[in-house]
């Protein structure tokens, strides 16, 4: 294909591309239509007792200006819907207003998971005021683990929760995290940025990462996937990975930023369901 066939060529493809990706926008955008997305995940020596133990996981609410209350109601709704054992949320509670918080945290309190409910920090959290986030998700008793985790006992064996603080904007210190893990416990480590996974999958004790951070790019187009990545999410947007011997799953978050709009990326709420491998 000689030059000036080759940019023809191309020049219709873009324009394809943004025809369809125009025409979603009029008809489909999903900015307001929470989903369920499932993942098996396969952990080696996993102990009998935690055979089919399901994790609910929400991130990336960015409560107001433009995510509404109303969404985040919805997805607890279909949270709690789905009977999870446990429920983490992954940072990032709101946006400009960081007031919202003391609406947010009641609507996360109403979440229900029988081994419980724990949070983690991320970046817009520091960079608002990390204090009143604390103080919200507090006033509601929900509890925020940094650089910390918790043994849970669960029927003869125990499943150890990590939570590490904000990769990019806070003091992350893995080993702390790791401190109290009983003998072999499988870990699931809560980091609201996903692409350290290259990283933290080195520990060896790590049998799951659970990130948000991305939202999937929000806009995805045919043929490209999404144009534009937050820093720290340019290489695992979302879904399932494998990154060495551990497990990364990147939710693509419920509320948005900078554009009022989700195209091919709907909020998600993962159901993780861990299994013998």
């Amino acid at each position: 294909m000689n030059r000036r066939k080759f940019l023809k060529f191309t020049s219709a493809a873009l324009a394809s591309s943004v025809v369809a990706a125009t025409g979603y926008i009029a008809w489909g955008d999903e900015a307001d239509s929470p989903v369920v997305e499932r993942a098996q995940i396969p952990v080696k020596a996993l102990p009998a007792a935690l055979e089919g133990f399901t994790i609910a996981v929400l991130a990336d609410f960015h409560l107001y200006p433009l995510t509404q209350l109303d969404l985040i109601q919805r997805a607890v709704e279909l949270a709690n819907a789905q009977n999870p054992d446990l429920t983490v949320l992954l940072g990032d509670y709101v946006w400009r207003e960081v007031e919202g918080i003391f609406d947010l945290a009641p609507a996360l309190a109403k979440l229900n998971a029988k081994y419980g409910l724990f949070a983690i920090l991320g970046n817009h959290d520091i960079w608002t005021d990390v204090n009143i986030i604390k103080t919200g998700l507090g006033e509601s008793r929900l509890p925020v683990l940094r650089n910390q985790g918790i043994a849970l006992d669960v029927g003869n064996a125990q499943l150890y929760l990590a939570g590490l603080d904000d990769v990019w904007s806070g003091q992350p210190d893995l080993s702390a995290t790791l401190d109290n893990r009983p003998a072999n416990a499988p870990v699931i480590l809560l980091s609201h940025e996903p692409d350290p996974a290259d990283i933290f999958s080195l520990d060896g004790r790590i049998a799951l990462q659970l990130s948000g951070h991305s939202h999937g790019g929000q806009i995805r187009l045919p043929f490209v996937g999404a144009p534009v990545l937050p820093y720290m999410a340019w290489k695992y947007d979302m879904g399932l990975y494998r990154v060495n011997d551990m497990w990364l799953y990147t939710n693509r978050g419920l509320g948005v930023t900078n554009e009022p709009i989700r195209l091919n990326c709907a909020p998600e709420i993962t159901l993780i369901t861990l299994v013998g491998a």
